[in-house]
């Protein structure tokens, strides 16, 4: 996953980069595999919301087959090209980001938001911001049209909330999403084995699926090794875990 100086400019301006067949079909068709097994073994409907904010499989999200997707695969080194060498915090878990099949061709609004918000189901303590750096898709299944569960991004909205939060502080995210105009949405496309990279400060949400197939997707939050230590000054400065984008 070499990313040239196009491809740095481009995540630059717009917050997010596709980088197609990053992980091989073999890895791919283990962790789809995986998946299902788990999958096959039910799950209790009072759970499913819980399960949809932080991950499906729960058991399945720091095995070999899941972290392997990014561990041995070139997104690692394609994340130190942009962190920096040895500026990224080992990844010991993936979410398994699984969008099933709705019963209407309805498509209607996607909404936005910034990671590391509470929500009733996310785990995130009220009161709190879990930001990080980064993060990292893998597309497991066919997501080449749109309104299939596609990963949904505002491209430049990371540049507006750099701006919002410099006016108004980091904490204003506690109040809800920075009112912001972020432009018309745009839902990301792909196939098995691609990677999607997007800024923490990203506007991103999720497209509904009227697609009949499951959409199969796992994302790594991916942290600067110094992220503790100015985790509240990368929210007004984009670019402050950002090593390997000096010069672009």
């Amino acid at each position: 996953m070499f990313l040239t100086l196009r491809q740095k400019k481009q995540f630059r301006r717009d917050g997010f980069l596709v980088v197609p067949g990053v992980v091989a079909p073999v890895l791919v068709d283990q962790a789809v595999r995986a998946i299902n097994h788990s999958l096959g073994k039910g799950m209790r409907p009072e759970d499913v919301a819980t399960l949809a904010a932080r991950s499906y499989c729960p058991e399945l999200t720091q095995s070999p087959t899941i972290t392997g997707l990014y561990s041995d695969t070139p997104a690692s080194a394609g994340m130190e090209s942009m962190l920096g060498a040895g500026n990224v915090r080992p990844v010991d878990s993936g979410q398994i980001a699984l969008r099933f099949p709705t019963l209407d061709d309805k498509t209607g609004e996607i909404w936005p938001h910034i990671d590391g918000m509470y929500t009733p189901t996310n785990g995130v303590a009220k009161g709190t911001i879990a930001n990080f750096t980064a993060l990292l898709g893998v597309y497991l299944s066919d997501v080449s049209k749109t309104d299939a569960g596609n990963l949904t991004v505002w491209p430049g909205s990371h540049l507006l909330h750099e701006q919002y939060f410099r006016a108004n502080g980091q904490k204003a995210l506690l109040d809800g999403m920075p009112k912001v105009d972020l432009g018309p949405p745009l839902q990301v496309t792909g196939n098995p084995g691609d990677v999607i990279l997007a800024h923490y400060l990203l506007a991103h949400g999720v497209a509904p699926n009227t697609s009949p197939h499951t959409r199969y997707a796992v994302f790594f939050r991916i942290f600067h090794a110094m992220h503790d230590q100015h985790r509240w000054e990368s929210m007004t400065d984009a670019w402050l875990q950002w090593e390997g984008m000096e010069g672009t």
